[in-house]
């Protein structure tokens, strides 16, 4: 074979000697354990608060009404003014009612004039009976006679009070202080004695009743877990209201009793809040929102939100770094959001290491590097530590999630 053949044939054959050997003496290198960010959790106590519904009540409510028949002479109010208490609000025509008492005062003034002719012949008689000049008989009847005077000047005078009652009855009065609505009637109607439509209506809402609505399986769990030691009483429970706007009510709340009887088409029971109002800010019949601490659990363990999962049958899952540095996939129960937390029922203990960034890039038993968050060079944490999609509260039906 020629010298220029063989010189073309070994040219290729060396050439893949030689890379053959460059990719023995060059492996690919491994890639490094991916990095994520954990939070070690941590027993502490946690007040339990609960958001329950509710409306304003009025602390006193008055229906103003007639208690004599006869004709509005004067309305003596100003429709949605503050009135107190013995207030005029209402004059009835009243000259029937005068006349009546006029009548009455002159019928005990002649019972009076007769009551004085029987004590000073009662007088008499008791001088002449004991000098024999009148009989016995004569003096029994003249002491009969000043008692029924006695008598007949009470009745007198019950008429007389009777008639000054129905006289002031007339002129219609406010029962309480407070608020008072509009007015049923004017200047010329006609109004009867404890008729059904009240003229108005005073209602006192300084302080002011929230009533709220609770559930009767939230308060059965709670006396469960009351009497079992996992929750621990307040001695005084505060409420804090919350408006339509969801501004937070200045002045705080106190409870005042639950009601005795749950409803049966709803099963709750009512519960009723006392709230100050000097302001007058809260309506009668206004709805609000109640947030309340029934108790404490004094070693709740949270997690933060984005480090609890679903996964696709919708079990809440935590990425944990285990002891050897290897990621381990825990199915967690929780129960209600704390925060940004989530109150863990179960799956978790305080010591564990949760990843809350980096999940994307981890599966379990992978070896991770840790960095704990909080510490010199995590990065940001609005960055990479956004709740992932499904993680929802699991107490829907139960607990609801508390702001």
């Amino acid at each position: 074979m020629p010298d220029t053949a063989r010189r073309s044939l070994a040219a290729p054959l060396l050439l893949a000697l030689l890379l053959t050997a460059c990719d023995e003496e060059a492996p690919t290198p491994e890639m490094p354990p991916p990095q994520v960010t954990v939070v070690t959790l941590t027993e502490q106590p946690v007040r339990l608060t609960r958001e329950l519904p509710g409306r304003t009540r009025a602390f006193l409510i008055a229906e103003v009404r007639p208690q004599v028949d006869g004709i509005v002479r004067e309305q003596l109010f100003t429709e949605g003014s503050l009135v107190e208490a013995g207030q005029p609000l209402y004059q009835l025509d009243d000259s029937q009612y005068r006349a009546a008492f006029a009548s009455a005062k002159a019928s005990l003034a002649r019972a009076r004039a007769t009551l004085e002719v029987a004590r000073l012949n009662a007088e008499r008689t008791a001088e002449l009976v004991k000098t024999n000049v009148i009989s016995r008989q004569e003096r029994e009847n003249a002491v009969a006679a000043l008692h029924q005077a006695q008598a007949d000047v009470a009745v007198a005078e019950a008429a007389v009070e009777s008639n000054r009652v129905v006289l002031e009855y007339a002129r219609i009065t406010s029962p309480i202080s407070g608020r008072i609505g509009k007015s049923s009637v004017t200047k010329g109607a006609l109004v009867t004695a404890n008729q059904q439509e009240p003229l108005a209506t005073v209602q006192q809402f300084d302080p002011i009743f929230v009533d709220l609505t609770q559930s009767s399986s939230e308060l059965l769990e709670l006396r469960n877990d009351l009497s079992a030691g996992r929750l621990t009483p307040t001695s005084e429970i505060p409420v804090t209201v919350l408006l339509e706007n969801d501004q937070q009510y200045e002045h705080p709340g106190t409870f005042k009793f639950a009601d005795v009887s749950v409803d049966p088409s709803t099963g709750s029971f009512s519960l009723r809040v006392l709230v100050s109002n000097p302001d007058h800010l809260l309506l009668p019949g206004m709805y609000v929102r109640a947030v309340t601490t029934p108790a404490v659990l004094q070693d709740a363990v949270l997690a933060p939100q984005q480090g609890i999962t679903r996964d696709p049958k919708g079990n809440a899952t935590a990425m944990v770094v285990a002891a050897d540095g290897t990621v381990a996939r825990r199915e967690v129960s929780v129960s209600r959001t704390i925060g940004d937390q989530w109150l863990v029922k179960d799956g978790l203990a305080a010591g564990d290491r949760v990843v809350i960034a980096g999940l994307q890039k981890i599966q379990p038993g992978m070896p991770v590097v840790v960095t704990e968050a909080g510490a010199a060079g995590t990065p940001d944490e609005a960055e990479t530590t956004a709740p992932r999609a499904g993680a929802v509260d699991d107490s829907a039906g139960g607990d609801a999630a508390t702001r």
